[in-house]
């Protein structure tokens, strides 16, 4: 997977936006201002993603390249290494619930201009 395909997937998402807020070598994708994704712009070794706590332990178990999110809190985000140990189908799915999970717990109000 290359950070191009990644990112042409997540443009399509509603209320995409994307900075760099934490330097310029850390690109972070938002909806409506709430991050949902975070990686290396430079070399796309990985990217760290929001995931439903359980879902997150199974992941955990079943695929050796996703691990507790790298300075996240390891309950609810992972690290996904994006050299083809995880399918690459699997890791735009993952970045689809993560966006998702970000949306849900956006105020309704705001969840519907979107």
């Amino acid at each position: 997977m290359t950070l191009e395909a990644f990112r042409a997937h997540c443009l399509a998402k509603a209320g995409f936006s994307e900075d760099f807020p934490f330097g310029p070598e850390t690109l972070v994708f938002r909806v409506a201002g709430k991050i949902f994704a975070l990686m290396d712009a430079d070399t796309f070794v990985s990217v760290n993603l929001k995931c439903d706590p359980e879902k997150a332990i199974e992941l955990r178990e079943r695929y050796e390249g996703i691990q507790p999110g790298y300075h996240m809190n390891k309950q609810h985000w992972n690290t996904v290494v994006t050299d083809g140990s995880v399918p690459g189908k699997l890791l735009l799915e993952l970045a689809d619930h993560s966006y998702d999970l970000v949306r849900a717990s956006l105020p309704k109000k705001l969840r519907d201009t979107i």
